[in-house]
């Protein structure tokens, strides 16, 4: 009987949870009065290597096998005691090679990209395209962003706006966190060759499910645009943020991200709203509004600008 345990556990190895070792920590004569049938399907359920379908499976053999309920009761024990201390190690394995990891290792991102083309009354052409990177240590986690935006009108330049974002995160317990944050963005117009953000501050993860998140960040910020024609502005802020996304079904993913930077002469609130649906693997489609509104623009800029996106994204 042990030598069959162990044949089935090689080819269930792979297992992330290694849930089949467990049934070897039972003798074999506490498995001696169990009806084959019922062996063979805990067996089964063990070589999945989910916790779920184990449960339910020796749920079922104790109420169909009353008689036997200590014996079923020694397996479940066993298979939880090894399934702990499997996952502890493979905890323990994934912590040493992320302290071990450089700083170029371990980054995982995405990139997007969309377009548009009209004719006829008018022409019109738009392009957009986006990457996000981010690196997740034991406490550290870093974020990259660059997003650019043209459209051309009837042989004109109607919109070339440019981000480009680098976001340091340090966790400071189980919901609370450091941030810093260095921004660039250039949109002539809007009235500003280019406009420089720093910030830094303390946020809070107010929703951490398995399905939904929602943080808030706050801090002081400074910023420094160049005006067009000429000319230069320098502000202290202060900088408020949310970021929330929700996986309210299998393949489908709502994300808000949203920030305002708050001074004296000119305020900036910007707010994104996306959805986004997994196509197969790592492809998906995303529809995205975006308004961003200055509450005293450069002369010539209106307050409030809107970017509609409808974008292809690729996970890497």
């Amino acid at each position: 009987m042990i030598a069959r345990h162990v044949m089935r556990f090689k080819r269930a190895h792979t297992v992330p949870s290694g849930a089949a070792l467990a049934f070897l920590l039972v003798p074999a004569s506490a498995h001696a009065q169990l009806p084959e049938p019922v062996r063979d399907m805990i067996d089964a359920a063990i070589a999945t290597g989910d916790p779920k379908t184990v449960k339910t499976v020796i749920d079922l053999a104790r109420q169909t096998n009353p008689d036997d309920a200590a014996e079923i009761e020694a397996i479940r024990q066993s298979y939880r005691a090894e399934h702990k201390r499997l996952a502890a190690q493979k905890a323990a394995r994934k912590e040493a090679a992320l302290r071990s990891a450089g700083f170029f290792e371990n980054w995982s991102g995405k990139g997007e990209l969309g377009g548009s083309r009209s004719t006829g009354n008018s022409s019109e052409i738009g392009l957009t395209a986006g990457l996000s990177l981010e690196r997740k240590g034991i406490r550290w986690k870093h974020k990259l962003t660059a997003t650019a935006d043209y459209h051309r009108t009837d042989g004109s330049t109607t919109k070339e706006q440019f981000l480009f974002a680098y976001e340091p995160n340090y966790r400071l317990g189980e919901r609370a966190f450091a941030y810093g944050l260095a921004q660039y963005e250039r949109d002539r117009f809007q009235g500003f060759s280019s406009r420089i953000s720093l910030s830094g501050g303390l946020g809070y993860m107010l929703v951490k499910r398995k399905r939904m998140n929602l943080s808030v960040k706050a801090g002081p910020a400074w910023r420094r645009t160049s005006l067009i024609p000429s000319g230069q502005e320098s502000h202290l802020a202060g900088l408020a943020g949310l970021d929330f996304d929700w996986h309210f079904a299998e393949n489908l993913k709502l994300t808000q991200v949203a920030n305002a930077y708050l001074q004296s002469g000119n305020s900036t609130l910007n707010s994104t709203t996306g959805l986004q649906a997994r196509l197969n693997g790592e492809l998906s489609a995303r529809i995205s509004y975006t308004v961003e509104h200055d509450t005293n623009p450069p002369a010539g800029a209106v307050k409030t600008d809107t970017l509609s996106r409808i974008t292809l994204i690729y996970d890497f």
